[in-house]
């Protein structure tokens, strides 16, 4: 069987004022070394994109993370300079596709900024700063040169012990980075919390109800995922569902 393929959401980089279609490495190489699957770049150009026809040919779908932060006015708040910047380009192919992969049964991992996306798509909203929310620990990115300290060990998650993510890890506690601005506010219809960190932040969602993987991380597995066990037991259940896709989909 040829390796299936997962598509890979982009973002949009100005470089020497030029739009530039971008995803970061480490995203890619976790679907080909960990997941064993190969990967797509899907462009942040809804003009280009066919949804339906996009979601016909693929066997996985990724909502990865970036700097940019979904705009604020998908959630009904108003832009203001703490939620950005923004991007969206971005935000019109990732709502739509959102809109429709879990009819199409195509299996989806969400991270960090599309950990964001799936829950505002599902209608919860977020907060723009979880570090100045009463009760909340300062989750932000610290921007350690040393890459390994940057995406270290920052805090705990405490899984349902009955969730996909209890059965994946196989315990129902773990250690996670941490890198994010934002966080869940209020949790979208459809979305079932599965994972939260010590200060009560919602760090893991699985979608109810889906007909294959749907489950969403505010962290980073996709930083070195064979060095992290749970990262690559992680990934290895996306690629079985992504496989298991495929060959339904091949008949």
């Amino acid at each position: 069987m040829k390796k299936p393929l997962v598509a890979v959401t982009a973002d949009i980089k100005l470089i020497s004022g030029s739009p530039f279609h971008a995803v970061g490495q480490k995203y890619l190489t976790a679907i080909h070394d960990a997941a064993e699957c190969v990967p797509f770049i899907v462009p942040a150009l809804m003009e280009i994109v066919d949804i339906d026809h996009l979601l016909a040919h693929i066997d996985g779908l990724m909502l990865t993370g970036s700097v940019s932060n979904v705009h604020p006015t998908r959630y009904g708040n108003d832009a203001h300079a703490h939620a950005e910047p923004y991007d969206v380009q971005r935000d019109e192919v990732t709502f739509a596709l959102i809109e429709k992969v879990f009819e199409a049964g195509v299996p989806l991992m969400a991270v960090c900024r599309g950990f964001q996306e799936l829950n505002v798509a599902m209608g919860g909203t977020l907060h723009a700063q979880l570090h100045a929310v009463a009760g909340r620990d300062d989750h932000r990115d610290q921007h350690e040169e040393d890459m390994d300290v940057r995406y270290g060990a920052r805090h705990g998650v405490t899984f349902e012990a009955d969730s996909e993510f209890a059965k994946i890890a196989g315990t129902t506690r773990i250690v996670v980075n941490s890198l994010h601005t934002q966080g869940i506010d209020k949790i979208g219809s459809g979305l079932t919390s599965a994972g939260v960190a010590p200060d009560g932040t919602i760090e893991a969602v699985a979608v109810n109800g889906a007909k294959a993987f749907a489950l969403g991380v505010q962290w980073h597995p996709e930083y070195k995922p064979l060095e992290n066990e749970f990262s690559t037991r992680f990934f290895k259940a996306f690629g079985d569902a992504v496989r298991d896709n495929a060959r339904e989909r091949n008949g």
